[in-house]
């Protein structure tokens, strides 16, 4: 005879291997997103035939849109006025060790003055190495 009291346990859930794969999940995504720095700024590049791929790690960017607004570094400027590009540039300058690259990025479609008016302020700032971006066009002779 078995005089045993039969005991039922209660059923418990554990969350913690739920909370360790959404924290899993989590990380992996994290992990293996990328980000577009200028996925906001919409610019059109003019294109050439061949278009040199440079990449520095201590560069200023200049972006113009097809209005003639300028961003730098992904900033928008204020207004196009020359005087606020200055500061803004001088400003952002400030970042940097020593004397970077100036890469401008011009609309196709942007009005000339605009980046010449880049280009004027970046010789008044001391900066000397200045290159244009473009892309590549899709058809080569």
């Amino acid at each position: 005879m078995n005089f045993r009291q039969h005991v039922i346990d209660d059923v418990e859930v554990s969350l913690t291997p739920l909370i360790d794969v959404v924290f899993l999940l989590l990380i992996f995504f994290m992990i293996t997103t990328t980000f577009d720095r200028d996925a906001k700024i919409k610019i059109d590049l003019p294109t050439t035939a061949n278009a040199p791929v440079l990449v520095q790690n201590n560069t200023l960017e200049l972006l113009i849109d097809s209005q003639g607004r300028y961003y730098v570094d992904g900033l928008e400027v204020l207004n196009n006025k020359p005087e606020t590009l200055f500061q803004a540039m001088s400003q952002a300058l400030d970042k940097y060790k020593n004397n970077p690259a100036l890469v401008i990025s011009g609309d196709s479609k942007a009005n000339y003055q605009a980046v010449i008016t880049a280009i004027d302020i970046a010789g008044r700032l001391g900066l000397t190495n200045l290159s244009m971006a473009t892309t590549q066009s899709k058809r080569q002779k």
